[in-house]
């Protein structure tokens, strides 16, 4: 266990739900954000995250402020984690199976930065949601604490729910096979699955500034992934319908948040994009969202009160 973290996990926060919105490596702006939730010891008694919002979302019940941020920017210097190399090798172009269990097992009950401290994770009382996508029936498939009993377990998971297409391989768990959930019903963002909880109010985390919408896929671009995915035609249907799904579910976070149900941090800028491997960008990004969180971080405390 962390040595820093008390023997108190319990959430100090009582009637609202923390989303995290996926974005791979853009992720690493929001990193600053969720650093700052556990400086603050924000605790929410639920977390929905999706794609690398599920990796924040352990990090984040792990109450690790280190590995959070190493997740998403120092990770990338390790030589097997990814690139275009490891793409042409057959092993994606992230090496999901490195990067989610692959590691984690490799350097458990070490102090090193990636271990993940599952034992914190497994004694924080507060729930935890995360999707994948599921490429054969279209189903969308959600996991919680009852699905993550080992560490592998929960990675594995993890690393479903954050399986993009074409730059990762698909995850394979109990004879399914899986990729990011964002492809899956949610679009992207938990609310519906936090209201089916019965929460009321949102505190989420967007890895895109305020106001950005989908753009819809060309010609060219929807008959790309027809092709590419030609065995598993969800998958491109999905994909192509995305869009508007996204826009729609963008559409009315902003009203959420007009009306006050819904607190949102939005990057102010952001500087990479979810496939970015130069360790210089991603600091730099960590910084921006550090430094954005800290600014904004007594607005949160009001709007939790």
């Amino acid at each position: 266990m962390n040595k820093h973290i008390t023997n108190e996990l319990a959430s100090n926060i009582s009637d609202v739900a923390l989303i995290i919105e996926g974005g791979g490596l853009r992720a690493s702006y929001t990193a600053g954000a969720i650093v700052t939730l556990l400086e603050r010891e924000l605790y929410f008694p639920s977390v929905y995250g999706i794609s690398a919002g599920s990796s924040h979302a352990v990090n984040y019940l792990s109450r690790d402020k280190r590995r959070t941020k190493c997740s998403f920017v120092d990770f990338v210097t390790e030589p097997n984690f990814g690139g275009w190399g490891s793409f042409l090798h057959g092993n994606g172009y992230f090496n999901s199976p490195w990067i989610y269990e692959g590691i984690a097992e490799a350097v458990a009950g070490s102090d090193s930065p990636y271990a993940f401290d599952f034992e914190t994770f497994a004694k924080n009382p507060a729930q935890i949601h995360i999707e994948a996508f599921d490429w054969e029936s279209g189903a969308t498939v959600a996991w919680t604490r009852k699905d993550m009993p080992t560490m592998r377990d929960m990675m594995l998971r993890v690393r479903a729910s954050s399986s993009m297409p074409i730059f990762m391989p698909p995850t394979l768990i109990e004879g399914k096979t899986y990729l990011d959930g964002g492809m899956g019903e949610s679009w992207g963002i938990l609310i519906d699955a936090a209201r089916r909880d019965g929460y009321e109010r949102f505190f989420v985390i967007r890895t895109q500034p305020k106001g950005y919408r989908k753009s819809e896929l060309s010609a060219a671009q929807k008959a790309l992934f027809r092709t590419v995915f030609h065995a598993h035609p969800l998958v491109a249907e999905k994909t192509i319908e995305r869009p508007a799904r996204y826009n729609a579910l963008c559409d009315e976070l902003e009203r959420l948040e007009s009306a006050g149900q819904a607190y949102v941090f939005y990057p102010e800028q952001m500087p990479v994009t979810n496939r970015e491997i130069h360790v210089e960008k991603l600091q730099h990004a960590y910084d921006l969202g550090y430094e954005q969180a800290q600014r904004e971080a007594c607005a949160w405390e009001r709007w939790l009160a």
